[in-house]
């Protein structure tokens, strides 16, 4: 028995300690966990949720200290009854979750080595067992060290704790276990390798035969029951597939998919909000010096949130934060970085960096050659907000009524906003930023790239395109300018010039506008010169030809056709 006792007392402390560290290193993630068991289907015990984070830290803690006293041999008493409460406690919680599928990975060794919910309950019931040992071999459990030592370890053990909780809760965990460590690549996280298994499955029919329910199981064939009437079927996976470590991970803004594209980016530095409700506001003032720095230094920047749309922009207001915010799902976020703000640098979809917001001064951004040192950033978000203010309602006039309400609530407008004159609207908008952006272009000049950096040089030119032709006639030669100066894509002065040479009557010259005097008979409008069109379109920066542009434009069964002016006029006058 004394052998036994000895053997146990060793297995069942470095266990704990194993356990403990590990949590340790990650509490915030261990809180997450106990957030989903007290979760209403679980264990229905929301009123700790807001505690989860501090009962996480006193478990992990406790879980390590009592590795230790058990060990040294420390208030033994104490001990066996703490270790004997908590294994019984945590075999039911296992026993639970496993026999009722409610969580399906108990946390028990955080991030490093994920368990099943079975796995986790023999676990525990071995655990059970080798502490029954220990509580009917007590008097076997003889104390190491002198009484003195045994307090000074404990002492030391608690005040490392700690220190490792303060750390990790300021600064990141410091051993990354995720699959969103420095160094990973999210895309390849994403992938399924060739050959992986696929999941299994039982198909259980359910057949009525001579008014007797009858049961025929097959991997997925509708089985011949001659004389028997279908009722139902249920699956069961037999055996589970593999699942690629990142398997929820996307960018959306208003319905539209920015996953692939970012991930491709170079140079992006990424904010991590997961949630604006228990945001740490104190974060978003280094966070905004380092975006703005990352900006002047030719980085783009964006930023991922799990909240609506209406509260990030609220945010970025307040903070007159520089960069716009993505949706992405809060459960990813969260795993992704914690800490909330958080900060990342992705080259090509690869984790090169990662802070916590209290280290964002530690952020090593190198100087691009796309660098805009003299970046007027407070113009630069008066632009990015002229910006989305110009498609306010423009992307509200061409969807459908399901998505015209979807997008509007998500933009935050009222009913009566989204579902009124929506023209009457946006011109009242437009005007207002006319305004502002001649004032701009009248003192200062097109607003270009060198001044307030990419996307945001295309704004004020999306306000001239909206806008008159005697408003384009009068500005198109400092944006004519400003293209061949590389300030913003030629390709937008080749529509600019496109538009301006259709409202007065003559060809275009990159085919670049359409036209419809009745729904039925779009068109292009006509254009000079058009055997050489698609070389000056390639010139001018366009990737699709005419005719590839023309179906974009209105269509896979649109079939282009050359028309002339006085053509155009014939239709117009029909």
């Amino acid at each position: 028995m004394r052998v036994l006792v000895g053997i146990s007392r060793i297995f069942v402390g470095i266990l704990f300690i194993i356990s403990g560290l590990i949590k340790l290193n990650d509490p915030v993630g261990f809180s997450f966990k106990l957030k989903d068991y007290f979760a209403p289907e679980v264990l229905n015990l929301e009123f700790l949720v807001p505690y989860a984070l501090v009962i996480a830290i006193f478990v992990v803690i406790l879980e390590v200290l009592l590795g230790v006293m058990i060990i040294i041999g420390y208030a033994k008493k104490f001990t066996l009854w703490m270790l004997s409460l908590m294994i019984i406690f945590f075999t039911f919680l296992t026993f639970y979750s496993a026999y009722f599928n409610k969580v399906t990975d108990c946390g028990c060794f955080g991030d490093a080595l994920k368990l099943t919910p079975w796995q986790s309950f023999y676990k525990d019931l071995v655990l059970l067992v080798l502490i029954l040992i220990l509580v009917l071999g007590r008097k076997h459990i003889k104390p190491f060290f002198t009484k003195f030592s045994r307090t000074i370890i404990m002492f030391l053990s608690f005040i490392f704790c700690l220190f490792v909780t303060y750390q990790v809760l300021q600064h990141l965990p410091y051993i990354d276990f995720r699959p969103y460590k420095i160094g990973a690549n999210i895309t390849k996280g994403m992938q399924m390798p060739e050959g992986a298994p696929k999941p299994v499955f039982d198909y259980h029919w359910k057949f009525e035969v001579d008014g007797k329910e009858k049961i025929v199981t097959t991997s997925g064939d509708y089985p011949q029951v001659p004389g028997g009437t279908y009722i139902s079927v249920e699956t069961e996976e037999i055996q589970a597939g593999y699942e690629p470590p990142i398997h929820d991970f996307s960018i959306e803004r208003e319905g539209e998919k920015y996953t692939e594209a970012f991930l491709a980016e170079d140079n992006l530095i990424v904010i991590i909000a997961y949630n604006l409700q228990n945001t740490e506001k104190d974060g978003y003032i280094p966070v905004k010096e380092v975006t703005d720095e990352a900006l002047k230094k030719g980085y783009k920047v964006i930023g991922l949130s799990a909240s609506s749309q209406e509260k990030t922009e609220a945010l970025v207001d307040d903070y007159n934060l520089n960069f716009k915010f993505y949706f992405c799902d809060e459960t990813t976020l969260k795993t992704i970085v914690r800490s909330n703000p958080g900060i990342l640098e992705l080259q090509k979809g690869t984790i090169m960096q990662k802070l916590h917001w209290n280290d964002a001064k530690d952020l090593q951004l190198e100087t691009l050659t796309t660098a805009t040192p003299n970046l007027d950033i407070p113009l630069k978000r008066k632009l990015d907000s002229i910006a989305i203010l110009d498609q306010q309602y423009r992307k509200l006039m061409h969807v459908s009524n399901e998505e015209r309400v979807r997008l509007g609530q998500e933009m935050g407008l009222t009913e009566e906003q989204y579902n009124g004159d929506l023209w009457s609207f946006q011109n009242v908008i437009d005007s207002t930023n006319l305004t502002f952006v001649e004032r701009i272009l009248n003192t200062r000049g097109y607003p270009g790239k060198s001044m307030v950096g990419e996307p945001t040089n295309e704004a004020a030119w999306y306000v001239i395109q909206h806008s008159s032709d005697e408003v384009i006639s009068k500005h198109l030669p400092t944006i004519k300018a400003a293209g061949e100066a590389g300030e913003i894509p030629f390709r937008l002065v080749a529509m600019m010039e496109d538009r301006h040479l259709m409202w007065k009557g003559e060809p275009q010259i990159y085919g670049t506008q359409g036209m419809s005097y009745d729904e039925d008979n779009p068109f292009i409008w006509p254009i000079a010169d058009v055997e050489n069109v698609n070389k000056r379109r390639a010139e001018a920066g366009f990737n699709t030809t005419l005719e590839e542009y023309a179906k974009q434009l209105f269509g896979e069964d649109f079939e282009f056709k050359l028309y002339t002016i006085e053509e155009v006029e014939a239709l117009k006058n029909n």
